[in-house]
């Protein structure tokens, strides 16, 4: 698969948390005011992208696309759209969860547009990992303190959790009761596993 980091400008206090799902197969871009992450992120561009109103352009040798401060799209959301386009298939966003809120709901989004295509994406931040799960399924490693699971349509239908202390079967959860919050993988299993036929489920894994 062809792996794509793509870097935002909300707070990382655990760099080396973060650094740890860091390899050098993955393609490297920096939007607009997360290019402040990149000397402790220690990992050069491949792709700078933003309208640079809350970062100077650091006019680098590489690939930058300049984008205007009135548009539709988020920097993040145009980065992500550049590499789809690219061809990537395999997406870890960092840097675009905490501080405003209306920009992580939007970045929690991002995850949905990227299911929508069949790819893969997961963000991580300081706390947890979240992924959008499929009726394929998601796993969760005994590792994680804690997983929950939060609709993010008005309804998610056929979901399914075993191995976990809190299991599920062809169940459903509403927006108006988002009953999925602190589940834990079942004592002396591995792993916990969850799935989901219809509608938009989030998976976040606590640390």
């Amino acid at each position: 698969m062809k792996k794509c980091v793509i870097v935002g400008s909300a707070i990382i206090n655990n760099y080396e948390k973060i650094k740890e799902y860091l390899t050098d197969d993955f393609f490297y871009v920096y939007c607009d005011g997360g290019l402040k992450h990149l000397e402790k992120l220690n990992r050069k561009p491949d792709l700078i992208v933003g309208d640079f109103d809350s970062h100077e352009n650091p006019h680098m040798d590489v690939e930058t696309i300049v984008l205007p401060c009135e548009k539709d799209d988020t920097d993040t959301c145009h980065a992500l759209k550049v590499c789809i386009e690219k061809g990537f298939d395999d997406f870890l966003l960092i840097g675009c969860i905490g501080e405003r809120l209306d920009h992580t709901l939007g970045n929690v989004s991002l995850l949905l547009m990227i299911k929508s295509l069949g790819l893969k994406g997961k963000i991580i931040d300081d706390y947890s990992e979240m992924e959008a799960v499929s009726e394929e399924g998601l796993y969760i490693d005994s590792k994680f303190s804690f997983f929950s699971l939060l609709t993010l349509s008005d309804k998610c239908e056929g979901i399914n959790i075993r191995d976990a202390k809190y299991p599920l079967e062809n169940a459903a959860i509403e927006s108006v009761y988002q009953y999925g919050v602190s589940n834990e993988v079942k004592a002396g299993c591995e792993k916990a596993f969850v799935s989901c036929k219809s509608g938009n489920l989030l998976l976040i894994r606590v640390f």
